[in-house]
């Protein structure tokens, strides 16, 4: 058994480029972009570039103090430790950047099996506006499809939680579609929706994974 969760929305209710562009005044123009894509008005990568450029010169330091303040949300915790408990393979897929996610599981003291996200490039210990990774273009359905193979699990054996429009590839391919208080655009692609952790952790009992 896999279960693939979004991060930002969905295991966190942190938006980690808000909390970045907090650094530099740019919070707001983030909060936006991020809207815009989430909604599904404009392309998930374009959103991402843009918001990576308004962090340009931002010093390093900074942007790991806005990385510190990236926080799992209440009930995630368990959530993720009950299912590692019951030999679940847990990933997280986002669009998101790996050290926001690793701060967030180091803060809380848990772990989980694989991160598939992103990264900001530094250069001379500042942000250069540029991002890398896996999940920029590519899309949330390919990372579950590498995951699966190299667990060897079943894609009958997957489950995919998220919220956003970006996470809808890795819905509509998943044995179980989760949507986590799910956007307007996202919620006919769910088989079912919870609006907590606790309700997660419920449902998961209910379909025998926990």
């Amino acid at each position: 058994m896999l279960v693939a969760f979004d991060f930002d929305g969905t295991l966190s209710d942190s938006e980690m480029t808000v909390l970045l562009g907090n650094q530099n005044g740019t919070a707001e123009d983030m909060a936006d972009i991020t809207e815009r894509a989430m909604n599904d008005e404009i392309e998930y990568a374009e959103s991402l570039r843009q918001r990576c450029a308004l962090l340009e010169d931002l010093p390093d330091e900074k942007a790991q103090a806005a990385f510190d303040e990236v926080v799992l949300r209440p009930g995630a915790a368990e959530v993720i430790e009950a299912l590692r408990d019951a030999g679940v393979y847990v990933a997280i897929l986002t669009g998101g950047f790996e050290r926001g996610v690793e701060a967030a599981l180091e803060t809380e003291g848990v772990e989980v099996d694989a991160i598939v996200a992103n990264r900001l490039l530094v250069e001379d210990g500042k942000l250069t506006g540029e991002v890398r990774g896996p999940l920029i273009s590519g899309t949330k359905d390919d990372a579950l499809e590498v995951v699966t193979a190299v667990t060897g699990e079943d894609r009958d054996a997957t489950i995919a939680v998220g919220d956003g429009a970006n996470d809808l590839p890795m819905l509509e391919v998943a044995n179980l579609a989760v949507g986590f208080d799910p956007k307007p655009a996202v919620a006919p692609s769910c088989d079912t929706t919870v609006e907590t952790m606790a309700e997660l952790h419920d449902l998961l009992e209910a379909e025998g994974v926990l």
